[in-house]
């Protein structure tokens, strides 16, 4: 078996979450609707994430469609922009980063979001690679964004191993012979340490 040099870690979900969750935080201005209108918004989302095609026109188009008086720039500020890190993820990538591995962020993102989390959040110190979906051009669970996360590492799939909440992103990461597991905030840093450790990785 390949030893783990890398740990590649996707944002949401594992590093950071929408402060009173995804929907909830949407509610003060959409109200009852809230989970039906991010639900069509996250959709048209997608396609934007792996380039620069500016969100805001996008999210207020979704809002015109539900006749809601809301100006997208205030939704997004009140959910995507209200990120909340996890003091104890970052921990445990210092303690990978003392123990010798390569750490690095891999996270879908649009444009927009990406430039808020690097002026804002504490990752451009913190991770050796940044990768953001908007800057590689591709986007998880394609193929390519694991291809070219492993160039831009500077290291050969096998020797990198990517943690994501999504399922499809780890069969995604698997597909190029990146080691992948699913974890999730909520199931707790002791499960993290856990799978971590089936892969032979283990922070200082």
């Amino acid at each position: 078996m390949t030893t783990i040099r890398h740990v590649l870690f996707d944002a949401d979900g594992v590093l950071q979450e929408i402060r009173d969750g995804f929907y909830a935080s949407a509610t003060p201005l959409l109200g009852e609707r809230a989970p039906e209108i991010l639900t069509l918004a996250s959709a048209y989302e997608r396609p934007l994430l792996g380039g620069d095609e500016d969100f805001l026109p996008v999210l207020a188009d979704v809002l015109r469609q539900y006749d809601v008086d809301v100006p997208a720039a205030d939704l997004f500020a009140a959910v995507w922009l209200n990120i909340a890190t996890s003091p104890a993820s970052l921990d445990l990538v210092r303690g990978l980063r003392d123990a010798g591995y390569g750490v690095h962020l891999g996270t879908n993102q649009v444009r927009r979001r990406a430039e808020y989390m690097k002026a804002t959040l504490p990752y451009d110190e913190l991770f050796d690679v940044k990768l953001y979906s908007c800057d590689l051009g591709a986007a998880k669970p394609d193929a390519a964004f694991f291809q070219k996360a492993a160039t831009r590492i500077g290291a050969e799939p096998a020797e990198i191993l990517f943690i994501d909440d999504h399922s499809p992103n780890v069969t995604g990461a698997r597909s190029t012979g990146m080691p992948a597991v699913q974890w999730r905030l909520k199931d707790g840093h002791d499960a993290l340490l856990e799978r971590l450790a089936e892969h032979g990785v283990a922070p200082a």
